[in-house]
């Protein structure tokens, strides 16, 4: 993408929601809102699209308990969501410090996101994952040995999860809550260098953008190729019982996408996979 001319950040989420067709089926979207810059943007530029897009929008917060600062942050949320004319709510969950605080953390999270958007009738969560968190979370994957699946990182759309932001970059956020003089907070912990992402960001990510200043877009890239392809058809790691090779994966997906009903399949013990045209399902057939 040239980004001598970078398009706004409203106009690169429009393209990104139609492109991705993001809200499909959806009435009602919740938006997950922490107070944080990228959320609060998500907030704003959702609101200023949900005539054109033909949704409803609340906004959601989640306190981990875990900051004093936590509640602060959160009512400003709220005031960004009250002056859109947003419907505002918010949960707090007890979370103890430890170990894998941050995992915990963003598992409690979406639990309570999920909760949420079951009482409020929404159909889908957008979160303000951008661009750069993906190359970031690619980055801490392939540093702790995370093969093709595990980099196929922050999809544009994951179940009931949408990332309306992924072809943004930070800066894009950034020049659009200056341009719309927009209140956000800033988590101090997203400096603390105990944690892995920290550095990722402001070590190794600038490093690397100063060897390769598309790195950010190469490495988006990657995630977008190691992703589910519409042409390949899912094959599930398990099928009748029996652990699938990669190779038998492949055979089966293959005779999925070209409704090869004469394809067999060996699985192990003897049994033997198929398609049944009439459904589209892989089913048993004779043993050979």
């Amino acid at each position: 993408m040239n980004r001598t001319h970078p398009p706004t950040l409203l106009r690169l989420t429009e393209r990104t929601i139609v492109e991705e067709d993001l809200f499909q089926g959806a009435a009602k979207v919740l938006v997950a809102v922490s107070g944080g810059p990228d959320s609060i943007a998500l907030l704003h530029v959702l609101a200023r699209l949900r005539s054109k897009l033909g949704i409803d929008l609340v906004a959601h917060g989640v306190d981990h308990g875990l900051r004093e600062e936590a509640p602060a942050e959160l009512r400003i949320a709220e005031d960004v969501a009250r002056s859109l004319h947003v419907p505002f709510t918010t949960t707090k969950v007890a979370l103890t410090k430890g170990s894998n605080l941050q995992a915990r953390a963003r598992t409690a999270r979406l639990e309570a996101l999920r909760e949420a958007k079951s009482r409020e009738g929404a159909q889908l969560i957008a979160t303000a994952h951008h661009a750069d968190d993906r190359a970031e979370t690619v980055l801490m994957r392939l540093l702790r040995g995370s093969g093709p699946d595990g980099l196929a990182a922050l999809p544009p759309k994951a179940g009931d999860l949408v990332r309306p932001f992924v072809r943004a970059r930070r800066s894009d956020i950034l020049a659009h809550l200056e341009r719309h003089e927009l209140p956000y907070a800033n988590d101090p912990s997203n400096r603390d260098p105990r944690f892995l992402r920290t550095r990722v960001r402001h070590e190794l990510l600038p490093q690397l953008e100063g060897l390769s200043p598309r790195i950010v877009e190469h490495l988006c890239a990657l995630a977008d190729a190691l992703g589910p392809d519409p042409s390949r058809p899912e094959v599930p790691a398990r099928l009748f019982g029996h652990a699938l090779g990669r190779a038998q994966r492949q055979a089966l997906a293959h005779a999925v996408r070209t409704r090869n009903a004469r394809a067999r399949v060996p699985l192990p013990g003897g049994d033997v996979a198929g398609l049944d045209l009439a459904t589209g399902q892989i089913v048993l057939v004779k043993k050979p």
